[in-house]
Protein backbone atom coordinates (compact mmCIF):
# COMPACT_ATOMS: atom_id res chain seq x y z
CA UNK A 1 0.00 0.00 0.00
CA UNK A 2 2.81 2.36 0.87
CA UNK A 3 4.55 1.56 -2.44
CA UNK A 4 1.41 2.46 -4.40
CA UNK A 5 1.18 5.83 -2.61
CA UNK A 6 4.83 6.56 -3.42
CA UNK A 7 4.28 5.70 -7.09
CA UNK A 8 1.25 8.00 -7.26
CA UNK A 9 3.28 10.80 -5.67
CA UNK A 10 6.10 10.37 -8.14
CA UNK A 11 3.72 10.29 -11.08
CA UNK A 12 1.92 13.47 -9.99
CA UNK A 13 1.39 15.75 -13.01
CA UNK A 14 1.68 18.87 -10.82
CA UNK A 15 5.20 17.90 -9.79
CA UNK A 16 6.22 17.38 -13.40
CA UNK A 17 4.56 20.66 -14.38
CA UNK A 18 6.36 22.60 -11.61
CA UNK A 19 9.72 21.12 -12.63
CA UNK A 20 9.01 22.03 -16.23
CA UNK A 21 8.02 25.59 -15.33
CA UNK A 22 11.14 26.09 -13.19
CA UNK A 23 13.30 24.74 -16.01
CA UNK A 24 11.58 27.03 -18.50
CA UNK A 25 12.08 30.03 -16.20
CA UNK A 26 15.79 29.26 -15.88
CA UNK A 27 16.13 28.98 -19.65
CA UNK A 28 14.34 32.32 -20.10
CA UNK A 29 16.69 33.96 -17.59
CA UNK A 30 19.78 32.67 -19.41
CA UNK A 31 18.28 33.56 -22.79
CA UNK A 32 17.75 37.13 -21.59
CA UNK A 33 21.29 37.07 -20.20
CA UNK A 34 22.60 36.21 -23.69
CA UNK A 35 20.61 39.15 -25.04
CA UNK A 36 21.87 41.62 -22.43
CA UNK A 37 25.53 40.54 -22.70
CA UNK A 38 25.30 40.43 -26.52
CA UNK A 39 26.71 36.93 -26.92
CA UNK A 40 27.59 36.58 -30.62
CA UNK A 41 30.08 34.16 -32.14
CA UNK A 42 29.74 35.47 -35.69
CA UNK A 43 32.51 37.99 -35.11
CA UNK A 44 34.79 35.21 -33.90
CA UNK A 45 34.21 33.31 -37.14
CA UNK A 46 35.27 36.21 -39.34
CA UNK A 47 38.64 35.87 -41.05
CA UNK A 48 39.77 39.33 -39.95
CA UNK A 49 39.06 38.59 -36.27
CA UNK A 50 40.85 35.25 -36.44
CA UNK A 51 43.85 36.82 -38.11
CA UNK A 52 44.04 39.55 -35.46
CA UNK A 53 43.60 37.00 -32.67
CA UNK A 54 46.35 34.83 -34.16
CA UNK A 55 48.71 37.81 -34.37
CA UNK A 56 48.02 38.92 -30.80
CA UNK A 57 48.32 35.36 -29.44
CA UNK A 58 51.67 34.86 -31.13
CA UNK A 59 52.88 38.22 -29.84
CA UNK A 60 51.92 37.21 -26.30
CA UNK A 61 53.66 33.87 -26.72
CA UNK A 62 56.82 35.60 -27.95
CA UNK A 63 57.26 38.67 -25.78
CA UNK A 64 59.79 41.22 -26.87
CA UNK A 65 62.27 40.66 -24.03
CA UNK A 66 65.67 40.69 -25.75
CA UNK A 67 67.15 42.79 -28.52
CA UNK A 68 70.44 43.41 -30.28
CA UNK A 69 72.22 46.52 -31.35
CA UNK A 70 71.64 46.78 -35.09
CA UNK A 71 73.44 48.11 -38.13
CA UNK A 72 71.03 49.40 -40.76
CA UNK A 73 72.04 48.93 -44.40
CA UNK A 74 70.03 51.05 -46.86
CA UNK A 75 70.53 51.07 -50.63
CA UNK A 76 68.51 53.31 -52.99
CA UNK A 77 68.66 52.25 -56.62
CA UNK A 78 67.22 54.47 -59.38
CA UNK A 79 64.52 53.23 -61.76
CA UNK A 80 62.49 54.75 -64.60
CA UNK A 81 58.77 54.06 -64.80
CA UNK A 82 57.87 54.32 -67.60
CA UNK A 83 60.98 53.85 -69.71
CA UNK A 84 62.29 56.74 -71.83
CA UNK A 85 61.80 56.69 -75.56
CA UNK A 86 65.52 56.72 -76.24
CA UNK A 87 66.04 53.61 -74.10
CA UNK A 88 68.50 55.30 -71.70
CA UNK A 89 68.77 53.95 -68.17
CA UNK A 90 69.80 55.73 -64.96
CA UNK A 91 73.14 54.79 -63.53
CA UNK A 92 73.22 53.05 -60.16
CA UNK A 93 75.08 54.36 -57.13
CA UNK A 94 78.77 53.63 -56.76
CA UNK A 95 79.83 51.09 -54.17
CA UNK A 96 83.15 49.94 -52.82
CA UNK A 97 84.23 46.31 -52.75
CA UNK A 98 82.38 44.39 -50.05
CA UNK A 99 79.68 47.02 -49.62
CA UNK A 100 76.02 46.06 -50.25
CA UNK A 101 74.53 46.92 -53.63
CA UNK A 102 71.42 46.17 -55.69
CA UNK A 103 70.79 45.17 -59.30
CA UNK A 104 67.42 45.74 -61.01
CA UNK A 105 66.25 43.70 -64.00
CA UNK A 106 65.15 45.51 -66.05
CA UNK A 107 66.37 49.00 -65.15
CA UNK A 108 63.08 50.52 -66.36
CA UNK A 109 59.54 49.21 -66.63
CA UNK A 110 55.97 50.28 -67.18
CA UNK A 111 53.86 51.16 -64.09
CA UNK A 112 52.16 48.07 -62.70
CA UNK A 113 54.65 45.64 -64.27
CA UNK A 114 57.06 43.39 -62.39
CA UNK A 115 60.80 43.63 -62.00
CA UNK A 116 63.49 41.49 -60.41
CA UNK A 117 65.53 42.85 -57.53
CA UNK A 118 68.82 41.23 -56.54
CA UNK A 119 70.94 42.21 -53.58
CA UNK A 120 74.56 41.43 -52.79
CA UNK A 121 76.87 41.73 -49.75
CA UNK A 122 74.08 42.30 -47.22
CA UNK A 123 74.03 40.69 -43.78
CA UNK A 124 73.76 36.91 -43.71
CA UNK A 125 70.40 35.27 -42.94
CA UNK A 126 68.48 38.44 -42.23
CA UNK A 127 65.14 39.81 -43.41
CA UNK A 128 64.63 43.20 -44.93
CA UNK A 129 62.14 45.29 -46.85
CA UNK A 130 62.04 46.26 -50.51
CA UNK A 131 59.98 49.37 -51.19
CA UNK A 132 59.22 51.73 -54.07
CA UNK A 133 60.11 55.38 -53.33
CA UNK A 134 58.09 57.80 -55.50
CA UNK A 135 59.62 61.06 -56.66
CA UNK A 136 63.17 62.01 -57.46
CA UNK A 137 64.36 62.35 -53.83
CA UNK A 138 66.03 59.13 -52.54
CA UNK A 139 65.79 60.43 -48.94
CA UNK A 140 62.00 60.65 -49.12
CA UNK A 141 60.54 58.83 -46.11
CA UNK A 142 57.45 57.88 -48.10
CA UNK A 143 57.67 54.35 -49.54
CA UNK A 144 55.15 52.02 -51.16
CA UNK A 145 54.81 48.26 -51.10
CA UNK A 146 55.29 45.50 -48.57
CA UNK A 147 57.76 43.10 -50.18
CA UNK A 148 60.04 41.20 -47.80
CA UNK A 149 63.40 39.78 -48.81
CA UNK A 150 65.53 37.27 -46.93
CA UNK A 151 69.26 36.88 -47.52
CA UNK A 152 71.20 33.64 -47.57
CA UNK A 153 74.44 32.89 -45.77
CA UNK A 154 76.36 34.94 -48.37
CA UNK A 155 74.15 38.00 -47.98
CA UNK A 156 72.40 37.52 -51.32
CA UNK A 157 68.69 37.78 -52.10
CA UNK A 158 66.47 37.86 -55.17
CA UNK A 159 62.78 38.75 -55.30
CA UNK A 160 60.19 39.79 -57.87
CA UNK A 161 58.17 42.89 -57.04
CA UNK A 162 55.31 44.68 -58.73
CA UNK A 163 55.76 48.38 -59.43
CA UNK A 164 52.96 50.65 -58.27
CA UNK A 165 51.08 52.75 -60.79
CA UNK A 166 53.05 55.94 -60.17
CA UNK A 167 54.26 57.11 -63.61
CA UNK A 168 56.80 59.96 -63.71
CA UNK A 169 59.31 61.41 -66.16
CA UNK A 170 61.76 61.78 -63.26
CA UNK A 171 63.95 59.07 -61.84
CA UNK A 172 62.34 57.17 -58.95
CA UNK A 173 63.91 54.64 -56.59
CA UNK A 174 63.79 51.14 -55.19
CA UNK A 175 64.87 51.14 -51.56
CA UNK A 176 66.20 48.05 -49.78
CA UNK A 177 66.57 48.17 -46.01
CA UNK A 178 68.24 45.45 -43.93
CA UNK A 179 69.09 45.50 -40.23
CA UNK A 180 71.87 43.23 -38.98
CA UNK A 181 72.23 42.27 -35.33
CA UNK A 182 75.62 42.96 -33.75
CA UNK A 183 77.02 42.19 -30.33
CA UNK A 184 75.32 40.19 -27.57
CA UNK A 185 71.60 40.32 -26.73
CA UNK A 186 70.35 42.63 -24.00
CA UNK A 187 67.01 43.40 -22.40
CA UNK A 188 64.58 45.56 -24.32
CA UNK A 189 63.06 48.67 -22.80
CA UNK A 190 59.79 46.77 -22.59
CA UNK A 191 61.47 44.02 -20.54
CA UNK A 192 63.07 46.61 -18.25
CA UNK A 193 59.77 48.44 -17.75
CA UNK A 194 57.99 45.14 -17.08
CA UNK A 195 60.62 44.10 -14.53
CA UNK A 196 60.40 47.50 -12.82
CA UNK A 197 56.61 47.14 -12.55
CA UNK A 198 56.94 43.61 -11.19
CA UNK A 199 59.35 44.80 -8.49
CA UNK A 200 57.10 47.78 -7.79
CA UNK A 201 54.05 45.52 -7.41
CA UNK A 202 55.87 43.08 -5.11
CA UNK A 203 57.06 45.80 -2.74
CA UNK A 204 53.72 47.60 -2.96
CA UNK A 205 52.04 44.45 -1.67
CA UNK A 206 54.83 43.90 0.92
CA UNK A 207 54.51 47.36 2.47
CA UNK A 208 50.71 47.34 2.36
CA UNK A 209 50.52 43.90 3.98
CA UNK A 210 53.10 44.73 6.64
CA UNK A 211 51.52 47.99 7.79
CA UNK A 212 48.01 46.61 7.38
CA UNK A 213 48.77 43.58 9.53
CA UNK A 214 50.24 45.61 12.39
CA UNK A 215 47.30 48.01 12.47
CA UNK A 216 44.68 45.27 12.04
CA UNK A 217 45.75 43.42 15.20
CA UNK A 218 44.64 46.06 17.76
CA UNK A 219 41.48 46.84 15.80
CA UNK A 220 40.50 43.17 15.78
CA UNK A 221 40.15 43.16 19.58
CA UNK A 222 37.62 46.00 19.40
CA UNK A 223 35.61 44.03 16.83
CA UNK A 224 35.63 40.75 18.85
CA UNK A 225 32.23 40.12 20.38
CA UNK A 226 33.45 37.83 23.17
CA UNK A 227 35.90 40.48 24.40
CA UNK A 228 33.56 43.45 24.14
CA UNK A 229 30.39 41.87 25.51
CA UNK A 230 31.52 41.80 29.20
CA UNK A 231 32.59 45.47 29.06
CA UNK A 232 29.93 47.53 30.81
CA UNK A 233 29.99 50.98 32.42
CA UNK A 234 27.50 53.19 34.26
CA UNK A 235 26.01 56.20 32.46
CA UNK A 236 28.02 58.66 34.54
CA UNK A 237 31.31 57.03 33.61
CA UNK A 238 30.33 56.84 29.92
CA UNK A 239 29.31 60.51 29.87
CA UNK A 240 32.59 61.64 31.41
CA UNK A 241 34.50 59.44 28.94
CA UNK A 242 32.66 60.86 25.91
CA UNK A 243 33.33 64.41 27.09
CA UNK A 244 36.98 63.62 27.82
CA UNK A 245 37.87 62.19 24.40
CA UNK A 246 37.37 65.32 22.23
CA UNK A 247 38.67 67.63 24.97
CA UNK A 248 41.81 65.51 25.39
CA UNK A 249 42.39 65.18 21.66
CA UNK A 250 42.14 68.94 21.13
CA UNK A 251 44.42 69.68 24.10
CA UNK A 252 46.97 67.04 23.12
CA UNK A 253 47.09 68.15 19.50
CA UNK A 254 47.62 71.78 20.53
CA UNK A 255 50.38 70.96 23.04
CA UNK A 256 52.26 68.54 20.78
CA UNK A 257 52.07 70.95 17.84
CA UNK A 258 53.49 73.65 20.08
CA UNK A 259 56.37 71.34 20.99
CA UNK A 260 56.96 70.66 17.28
CA UNK A 261 57.10 74.40 16.55
CA UNK A 262 59.53 74.83 19.45
CA UNK A 263 61.75 72.13 17.96
CA UNK A 264 61.71 73.89 14.57
CA UNK A 265 62.52 77.25 16.13
CA UNK A 266 65.73 75.86 17.63
CA UNK A 267 67.04 75.41 14.03
CA UNK A 268 69.75 72.95 15.05
CA UNK A 269 72.23 71.18 12.78
CA UNK A 270 72.29 67.35 12.68
CA UNK A 271 74.93 67.09 15.41
CA UNK A 272 73.00 69.32 17.81
CA UNK A 273 69.78 67.45 16.94
CA UNK A 274 71.51 64.21 17.91
CA UNK A 275 72.74 65.69 21.19
CA UNK A 276 69.26 67.10 21.96
CA UNK A 277 67.66 63.74 21.19
CA UNK A 278 70.05 61.80 23.44
CA UNK A 279 69.72 64.35 26.24
CA UNK A 280 65.91 64.20 26.02
CA UNK A 281 65.94 60.38 26.19
CA UNK A 282 68.24 60.47 29.24
CA UNK A 283 65.96 62.97 31.01
CA UNK A 284 62.89 60.85 30.26
CA UNK A 285 64.66 57.71 31.52
CA UNK A 286 65.73 59.18 34.85
CA UNK A 287 62.48 61.08 35.30
CA UNK A 288 60.33 57.98 34.82
CA UNK A 289 62.56 55.89 37.10
CA UNK A 290 62.10 58.47 39.87
CA UNK A 291 58.36 58.88 39.26
CA UNK A 292 57.75 55.11 39.09
CA UNK A 293 59.98 53.51 41.74
CA UNK A 294 60.18 49.73 41.79
CA UNK A 295 59.62 49.36 45.53
CA UNK A 296 58.75 51.67 48.43
CA UNK A 297 58.87 51.03 52.16
CA UNK A 298 56.35 53.75 53.04
CA UNK A 299 53.22 55.07 51.37
CA UNK A 300 53.99 58.38 49.62
CA UNK A 301 52.03 61.43 50.63
CA UNK A 302 49.71 63.43 48.43
CA UNK A 303 52.34 66.06 47.72
CA UNK A 304 54.85 63.45 46.52
CA UNK A 305 52.26 61.68 44.42
CA UNK A 306 51.25 64.97 42.80
CA UNK A 307 54.92 65.75 42.12
CA UNK A 308 55.42 62.36 40.53
CA UNK A 309 52.40 62.84 38.27
CA UNK A 310 53.78 66.25 37.27
CA UNK A 311 57.20 64.71 36.50
CA UNK A 312 55.56 61.99 34.37
CA UNK A 313 53.69 64.64 32.39
CA UNK A 314 56.93 66.57 31.89
CA UNK A 315 58.66 63.35 30.78
CA UNK A 316 55.84 62.79 28.28
CA UNK A 317 56.32 66.27 26.83
CA UNK A 318 60.09 65.82 26.67
CA UNK A 319 59.48 62.47 24.96
CA UNK A 320 57.46 64.17 22.23
CA UNK A 321 60.24 66.72 21.87
CA UNK A 322 62.67 63.81 21.44
CA UNK A 323 60.47 62.37 18.67
CA UNK A 324 60.49 65.68 16.81
CA UNK A 325 64.27 65.90 17.18
CA UNK A 326 64.60 62.33 15.91
CA UNK A 327 62.44 63.25 12.91
CA UNK A 328 64.55 66.33 12.17
CA UNK A 329 67.73 64.29 12.52
CA UNK A 330 66.49 61.57 10.17
CA UNK A 331 65.32 64.12 7.58
CA UNK A 332 68.59 66.07 7.54
CA UNK A 333 70.84 62.98 7.54
CA UNK A 334 68.73 61.21 4.92
CA UNK A 335 68.76 64.24 2.65
CA UNK A 336 72.56 64.35 2.85
CA UNK A 337 72.96 60.63 2.21
CA UNK A 338 70.87 60.56 -1.01
CA UNK A 339 73.59 62.13 -3.25
CA UNK A 340 76.48 60.72 -1.20
CA UNK A 341 75.48 57.05 -1.51
CA UNK A 342 74.96 57.08 -5.27
CA UNK A 343 73.26 53.83 -6.31
CA UNK A 344 72.40 53.16 -2.65
CA UNK A 345 70.75 56.55 -2.29
CA UNK A 346 67.47 54.78 -1.60
CA UNK A 347 68.79 54.18 1.93
CA UNK A 348 69.05 57.91 2.46
CA UNK A 349 65.60 58.39 0.95
CA UNK A 350 64.25 55.75 3.33
CA UNK A 351 65.69 57.61 6.32
CA UNK A 352 64.31 60.90 4.99
CA UNK A 353 60.81 59.45 4.55
CA UNK A 354 60.88 57.77 7.97
CA UNK A 355 61.71 61.11 9.53
CA UNK A 356 58.83 62.72 7.68
CA UNK A 357 56.49 59.96 8.88
CA UNK A 358 57.62 60.39 12.50
CA UNK A 359 57.04 64.14 12.32
CA UNK A 360 53.60 63.59 10.80
CA UNK A 361 52.28 60.98 13.22
CA UNK A 362 53.78 62.43 16.40
CA UNK A 363 51.06 65.06 16.65
CA UNK A 364 48.39 62.44 15.93
CA UNK A 365 49.81 60.08 18.55
CA UNK A 366 50.00 62.92 21.06
CA UNK A 367 46.37 63.87 20.43
CA UNK A 368 45.17 60.27 20.77
CA UNK A 369 47.29 59.67 23.86
CA UNK A 370 45.96 62.81 25.54
CA UNK A 371 42.41 61.94 24.55
CA UNK A 372 42.73 58.41 25.91
CA UNK A 373 44.40 59.56 29.12
CA UNK A 374 41.87 62.30 29.93
CA UNK A 375 38.97 60.07 28.95
CA UNK A 376 40.28 57.29 31.21
CA UNK A 377 40.77 59.64 34.18
CA UNK A 378 37.32 61.16 33.77
CA UNK A 379 35.75 57.72 33.29
CA UNK A 380 37.31 56.49 36.55
CA UNK A 381 36.11 59.64 38.29
CA UNK A 382 32.56 58.97 37.04
CA UNK A 383 32.81 55.36 38.24
CA UNK A 384 33.81 56.52 41.72
CA UNK A 385 30.94 59.02 41.79
CA UNK A 386 28.53 56.22 40.91
CA UNK A 387 29.86 54.06 43.73
CA UNK A 388 29.86 56.77 46.40
CA UNK A 389 26.79 58.89 45.71
CA UNK A 390 23.20 57.87 46.17
CA UNK A 391 20.92 56.91 43.30
CA UNK A 392 19.09 60.23 43.49
CA UNK A 393 22.28 62.25 43.36
CA UNK A 394 23.56 60.21 40.41
CA UNK A 395 20.24 60.82 38.65
CA UNK A 396 20.80 64.57 38.93
CA UNK A 397 24.41 64.25 37.75
CA UNK A 398 23.31 62.17 34.75
CA UNK A 399 20.64 64.73 33.84
CA UNK A 400 23.47 67.27 33.58
CA UNK A 401 26.24 65.12 32.00
CA UNK A 402 24.30 62.98 29.52
CA UNK A 403 22.96 65.93 27.43
CA UNK A 404 26.47 67.40 27.27
CA UNK A 405 28.02 64.07 26.19
CA UNK A 406 25.40 63.23 23.55
CA UNK A 407 25.28 66.76 22.12
CA UNK A 408 29.10 66.84 21.94
CA UNK A 409 29.16 63.66 19.81
CA UNK A 410 26.33 64.87 17.57
CA UNK A 411 27.92 68.29 17.08
CA UNK A 412 31.20 66.64 16.04
CA UNK A 413 29.25 64.49 13.60
CA UNK A 414 27.46 67.57 12.28
CA UNK A 415 30.77 69.40 11.77
CA UNK A 416 32.08 66.39 9.84
CA UNK A 417 28.98 66.41 7.63
CA UNK A 418 29.40 70.15 7.10
CA UNK A 419 33.03 69.63 6.08
CA UNK A 420 32.02 66.93 3.61
CA UNK A 421 28.91 68.46 2.08
CA UNK A 422 29.35 72.20 2.86
CA UNK A 423 25.72 72.77 3.83
CA UNK A 424 26.44 76.28 5.10
CA UNK A 425 23.46 76.46 7.47
CA UNK A 426 24.41 76.23 11.19
CA UNK A 427 20.91 75.03 12.01
CA UNK A 428 21.72 71.69 10.40
CA UNK A 429 25.28 71.12 11.61
CA UNK A 430 25.36 73.00 14.96
CA UNK A 431 22.06 74.00 16.57
CA UNK A 432 20.10 71.01 15.34
CA UNK A 433 22.60 68.44 16.69
CA UNK A 434 22.92 70.45 19.92
CA UNK A 435 19.17 70.47 20.63
CA UNK A 436 18.79 66.84 19.54
CA UNK A 437 21.68 65.78 21.78
CA UNK A 438 20.24 67.61 24.78
CA UNK A 439 16.82 66.00 24.30
CA UNK A 440 18.24 62.49 23.80
CA UNK A 441 20.58 62.90 26.79
CA UNK A 442 17.79 64.05 29.10
CA UNK A 443 15.48 61.23 28.01
CA UNK A 444 18.25 58.69 28.40
CA UNK A 445 19.14 59.96 31.90
CA UNK A 446 15.48 60.02 32.97
CA UNK A 447 14.52 56.53 31.81
CA UNK A 448 17.73 54.67 32.72
CA UNK A 449 18.50 53.42 36.20
CA UNK A 450 21.21 55.60 37.77
CA UNK A 451 23.60 52.84 38.83
CA UNK A 452 22.91 50.31 36.12
CA UNK A 453 25.75 49.54 33.75
CA UNK A 454 25.42 50.06 30.01
CA UNK A 455 26.74 47.67 27.32
CA UNK A 456 29.49 50.02 26.15
CA UNK A 457 31.55 47.10 24.86
CA UNK A 458 28.78 45.99 22.52
CA UNK A 459 28.39 49.54 21.25
CA UNK A 460 32.12 49.66 20.46
CA UNK A 461 31.85 46.21 18.88
CA UNK A 462 28.90 47.24 16.68
CA UNK A 463 30.58 50.45 15.53
CA UNK A 464 33.87 48.66 14.80
CA UNK A 465 32.22 45.85 12.85
CA UNK A 466 30.08 48.32 10.89
CA UNK A 467 33.13 50.37 9.89
CA UNK A 468 35.11 47.26 8.93
CA UNK A 469 32.25 45.85 6.87
CA UNK A 470 31.58 49.20 5.22
CA UNK A 471 35.19 49.75 4.20
CA UNK A 472 35.52 46.16 3.02
CA UNK A 473 32.65 46.75 0.61
CA UNK A 474 34.61 49.53 -1.13
CA UNK A 475 36.80 48.31 -3.96
CA UNK A 476 40.53 48.88 -3.57
CA UNK A 477 40.49 50.69 -6.92
CA UNK A 478 38.08 53.30 -5.52
CA UNK A 479 40.34 53.72 -2.49
CA UNK A 480 43.30 54.14 -4.86
CA UNK A 481 41.49 56.94 -6.73
CA UNK A 482 40.92 58.78 -3.46
CA UNK A 483 44.56 58.39 -2.40
CA UNK A 484 45.76 59.45 -5.85
CA UNK A 485 44.05 62.78 -5.18
CA UNK A 486 45.75 62.94 -1.77
CA UNK A 487 49.34 61.90 -2.63
CA UNK A 488 49.44 61.98 -6.45
CA UNK A 489 49.66 59.30 -9.12
CA UNK A 490 52.14 56.55 -8.27
CA UNK A 491 52.65 53.34 -6.31
CA UNK A 492 52.41 55.14 -2.96
CA UNK A 493 48.68 55.67 -3.55
CA UNK A 494 48.45 51.92 -4.21
CA UNK A 495 50.27 51.17 -0.96
CA UNK A 496 47.79 53.29 0.99
CA UNK A 497 44.77 51.79 -0.79
CA UNK A 498 45.91 48.19 -0.36
CA UNK A 499 47.02 48.94 3.19
CA UNK A 500 43.58 50.22 4.14
CA UNK A 501 41.92 47.27 2.43
CA UNK A 502 44.30 44.92 4.27
CA UNK A 503 43.51 46.55 7.62
CA UNK A 504 39.76 46.14 7.30
CA UNK A 505 39.98 42.63 5.81
CA UNK A 506 42.47 41.28 8.35
CA UNK A 507 40.75 43.17 11.18
CA UNK A 508 37.51 41.31 10.51
CA UNK A 509 39.36 38.02 10.00
CA UNK A 510 41.37 38.34 13.22
CA UNK A 511 38.29 39.38 15.20
CA UNK A 512 36.48 36.25 14.04
CA UNK A 513 39.47 34.17 15.09
CA UNK A 514 39.43 35.83 18.53
CA UNK A 515 35.70 35.09 18.80
CA UNK A 516 36.38 31.40 18.11
CA UNK A 517 38.65 31.09 21.14
CA UNK A 518 37.21 28.73 23.77
CA UNK A 519 35.86 30.59 26.78
CA UNK A 520 37.35 28.19 29.35
CA UNK A 521 41.04 29.18 28.97
CA UNK A 522 40.13 32.87 28.78
CA UNK A 523 38.12 32.68 32.00
CA UNK A 524 40.91 30.70 33.71
CA UNK A 525 43.51 33.32 32.77
CA UNK A 526 41.16 36.10 33.89
CA UNK A 527 40.52 34.39 37.22
CA UNK A 528 44.24 33.80 37.76
CA UNK A 529 44.99 37.45 37.09
CA UNK A 530 42.24 38.54 39.48
CA UNK A 531 43.55 36.28 42.26
CA UNK A 532 47.01 37.72 41.89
Amino acid sequence: MADNNNNKKKASPWRSLSVGLVTLFILIVYAYGFQVTKVNLEELKSEQRQSSLQRVTRALARPDLFEYDQIEEVVNYPILTPCKSDGSLPSGPDHAEGEPYVVLTPGCAEPGSTIQVEGFNFGADVQGSVRFVPGNDPTNILSLGKDIAETDKDGYFKITMELPVRPSDDVQYIRTTFKTNVGSPHFTQTAKDTWDKIIETVFLALLATTFGTFLAIPLSFLAARNLMKPVRSPLTSVSFSLIGWPAGIALGYFVVNWIGKLSNLLNMNPLLDLVAFILAIVLVWFGMRWALPQAETTTPGKGLRFLRILVMLLCLLVGFFALFELARLAISVGKGLIPALGSFGFLGNFMFQIGDVIALITAVLGALAAGGAISSVMSKFGLKLTERLSAGSIKVVNLFLAPIAVSTILILGGLLIEWLYQIGNPVYYLWGPLITGVVIGILFAMFSKPKDTLPTGMVIYTISRTILNGLRSIEALVMAIVFVIAVGIGPFAGVLALGLHTIVSLGKLYSEQVESIMTGPVEAVTATGANR
